[in-house]
C-alpha cells in the first residue's frame, strides 16, 4: 500500500496544545462577558438546509455557501452511458444532460449545506422553538462556521465565531448593551480597538436622496469594499451595477465625509429633506450617541456613514470593531435586523447582535504577545518516578492534589531524573515533586522550582498551600 502524504483542505487549520490553550483563553473571557450581561448559550447543527441558507447573505454570500452531496455515494447508479463512451462514464455528465439549469442541477444532488454564519440559524431556531423561549430572548453561540472564501492573512474556510444577539425587542439599550459588551471584551483581551456603527436606514435615505432606492443592495456591497478596493474601483463597481453617472457623482461626497460627528450628521440632514427613511435612521444613530457619552467606555468608537456591511438581512444599527495596532480586518461586527424569523413565518420580531471573530482575534493577539505566558502552565506539578515503591506512594499523594483541583500528573517510567525534568521543563510545569525512600519515611516533599532552581522540603498541607496560592 502507498503512504499518503498527510493533509489538510486549503483554508483549515489543526490546532497544538500550546494553540488550542490559547484559543480557550478567549473563548473563556468571550462567554464570562456573555454571561455577565445575562446571555445563555444555544448550539445549532453544523448543517442546516440550503433552503434555511440561500437568499439570506446577499448575491456575494450565496457563492460561498458549502453545499453538501445528499450522501456519499449519491451519484453511483445515475450515469445515462456506461464508461468508454463519449462522456467517460462520468454521471455528473448524465445528470446534467436531463437537467441543463446548474441552479436546478445543484438543487437535484444537494439539499444541505455547511452553515455560513450563526445568525440565520438562529432565526430558525427561534421560530423553531419560540413556546419553549422567554422573549426578549439573549443568547450566545460559540461554534465554527464554513465559506468558500480564497483563503488568505485572516480569512480561513473554516472559522470559529462567537456571536451573541438579543430578539423579541426594537429597544436601542440593546445596541448600547452590545457596543459594552465589545468594550468589555476586548478591554479584557488588552487589545485597543476603535468601534465603528451607522445605521442602514441612513444608507437606505443616502439611496433615495441621490435618485436610487432600488440600487441600496448594490450600493451597501460595493462600498463595503471601499477599505480593501478604493473609491475609484467602488464608483466602477457601481456603474457596472447599474447606477447613473449622476447618482454615482451624488454619492462621492458621502464617501468622503470626515470631520466631529455632528457636521456629518448635520450633512446627512440636509441630505433627508425628502427621505422619511433617513431620518428615521439620523433620530436612531442621535439616540444611541446619548447614550453611549453618559459611559466611560475604554476603547475608542466612532460613527462612519462608508460602513455598509454587505448582509441583506441588517436593518438598523450595524457596528464593525478593528484592531488599532494592527492591519487585520474586521474582528467584530453585527447589527440589527427587524424581520429575520419572518423568513420562517414569525414575522415583525426585531433582533439585533455581533459576532467576534475568534481566529482574527488570536492572531492580532498572537502578534501584539497578548497572551499570558502562565496560561501554558496548564500542568503545575509533575511527580518523579524513582520506582514502584515510590510510584505507589507518590500515587496516593497525587490523588489528594488533583481532589485540590490541582492539575498534576506523574512521570510514566524509572527514567534517569534528567529525562524527567526535561519533560517538565518543555511542558512548563512549574513543579516537580522529588520523592525517595527519606521522604517516603519522614513524610516531607522535596519540590524544586524548575523557574529558580531551588529545591526545598515542606509538608503535604504546605506544598497544597503554595500551590494555591
Amino acid at each position: 500500500m502507498s503512504v499518503q502524504k498527510p493533509s489538510i483542505p486549503k483554508g483549515t487549520r489543526d490546532f497544538t496544545p500550546a494553540e488550542m490553550v490559547r484559543r480557550n483563553y478567549i473563548f473563556n473571557i468571550i462567554r464570562s462577558v456573555f454571561e455577565t450581561y445575562g446571555y445563555l448559550p444555544v448550539e445549532t447543527p453544523a448543517m442546516e438546509n440550503l433552503s434555511t441558507l440561500m437568499g439570506k447573505y446577499g448575491e456575494e454570500g450565496d457563492k460561498l455557501l458549502f453545499k453538501i452531496l445528499n450522501s456519499g455515494n449519491y451519484l453511483e447508479g445515475m450515469q445515462d452511458q456506461q464508461p468508454g463512451s463519449n462522456n467517460n462514464g462520468n454521471p455528473v455528465s448524465g445528470i446534467a444532460s436531463r437537467i441543463p439549469d446548474l441552479t436546478s442541477f445543484t438543487r437535484h444532488i444537494s439539499e444541505k449545506g455547511l452553515r455560513y454564519d450563526l445568525t440565520v440559524p438562529f432565526a430558525r431556531f427561534v421560530v423553531q422553538h419560540q413556546n419553549e423561549l422567554v422573549f426578549p430572548f439573549k443568547r450566545y453561540q460559540i461554534q465554527p462556521v464554513w465559506r468558500a472564501d480564497r483563503p488568505q492573512k485572516g480569512r480561513y474556510r473554516e472559522f470559529f465565531q462567537c456571536d451573541v444577539d438579543v430578539i423579541g425587542s426594537p429597544s436601542l439599550l440593546y445596541e448600547l448593551e452590545l457596543i459594552q459588551i465589545i468594550d468589555d471584551v476586548f478591554s479584557r483581551l488588552g487589545i485597543e480597538t476603535t468601534t465603528v456603527f451607522n445605521n442602514r436606514k441612513i444608507l437606505a435615505g443616502i439611496a433615495e436622496a441621490i435618485g436610487a432606492p432600488e440600487k441600496l443592495t448594490d450600493i451597501t456591497v460595493a462600498i463595503d469594499k471601499l477599505d480593501k478596493t478604493g473609491l475609484e474601483k467602488v464608483c466602477l463597481e457601481l456603474n457596472e451595477r447599474g447606477l447613473s453617472d449622476s447618482a454615482i457623482a451624488a454619492l462621492q461626497p458621502v464617501l468622503l465625509m470626515e470631520g466631529r460627528i455632528s457636521d456629518k450628521i448635520t450633512i446627512l440632514e440636509k441630505l433627508f429633506q425628502n427621505s422619511e427613511t433617513g431620518n428615521k435612521g439620523i433620530a436612531e444613530l442621535k439616540q444611541l450617541l446619548g447614550l453611549i457619552k453618559d459611559l466611560s467606555l475604554s476603547n475608542k468608537w466612532n460613527f462612519d456613514v462608508r460602513l455598509a456591511r454587505g448582509l441583506n438581512y441588517y436593518t438598523g444599527t450595524i457596528i464593525e470593531v478593528k484592531a488599532n495596532d494592527v492591519s487585520m480586518g474586521s474582528i467584530c461586527g453585527g447589527g440589527r435586523y427587524d424581520d429575520l424569523t419572518g423568513i420562517f413565518g414569525l414575522p415583525g420580531v426585531s433582533g439585533v447582535g455581533i459576532s467576534f471573530g475568534a481566529d482574527r482575534i488570536y492572531d492580532v493577539m498572537n502578534e501584539l504577545n497578548k497572551f499570558p505566558d502562565t496560561i501554558l502552565h496548564t500542568t503545575k506539578v509533575l511527580f518523579a518516578n524513582f520506582g514502584t515503591e515510590e510510584e505507589k506512594f507518590s500515587l496516593k499523594l497525587l490523588s489528594d492534589i488533583r481532589k485540590e483541583g490541582i492539575a498534576s500528573e506523574i512521570y510514566p517510567d524509572s527514567s534517569k531524573l534528567k529525562k524527567q525534568l526535561e519533560y517538565a521543563s518543555r511542558k512548563q510545569i512549574p513543579f516537580v515533586v522529588l520523592i525517595g525512600k527519606d521522604e517516603m519515611e519522614n513524610g516531607l516533599l522535596t519540590v524544586k522550582d524548575l523557574a529558580s532552581g531551588e529545591q526545598s522540603r515542606m509538608s503535604r498541607e504546605e506544598f497544597i498551600s503554595k500551590l494555591k496560592k
